[in-house]
């Protein structure tokens, strides 16, 4: 007998997979309220969890670390908001009202409490919600934008 999702949760994957350009692994635990913008692109681990109230944008990879099996993805709190093209990786924590800013790559711990920002991702600004998810306003406070450079 195999092990695993049942076969119809690996075909409803596929299907998704297949008409919106998403994969998220059907045995990923998914909260509430959960915004997928411009979903093509998006990638999401078998042992990911994504908690209540979190918006991810076009792109977005939650992925593993290249192990073959246990707790290898991220684990995404209430919240969140994730900027497009963002990659984080590994089992890490990305804490409650974290913003994670577009094109970052994340493969250590995030918290709220400065937002990370950059290749890799390091900490920037000062945070100005609780809740990034609902106000999805992607400016980063305390930042100077120039021509992309930070």
């Amino acid at each position: 007998m195999e092990s695993g999702p049942p076969r119809t949760g690996n075909l409803s994957a596929n299907q998704v997979s297949v008409t919106f350009q998403v994969d998220i692994h059907p045995a990923a635990k998914i909260g509430r309220g959960i915004m997928l913008d411009h979903a093509t692109g998006i990638v999401v681990g078998e042992t990911a969890v994504i908690e209540n109230d979190v918006s991810i944008l076009q792109s977005v990879t939650l992925g593993g670390t290249g192990k073959s099996g246990g707790d290898r993805h991220p684990k995404i709190r209430e919240g969140v908001m994730i900027g497009a093209g963002a990659k984080i990786l590994g089992n890490i924590e990305v804490g409650r009202g974290a913003k994670i800013g577009a094109g970052s790559w994340c493969c250590n711990r995030c918290r709220r409490i400065p937002p990370p920002l950059g290749v890799p991702a390091r900490i920037v600004g000062k945070p100005d919600s609780d809740k990034p998810s609902m106000d999805m306003d992607q400016h980063f406070n305390g930042i100077n934008h120039t021509f992309g450079v930070w």
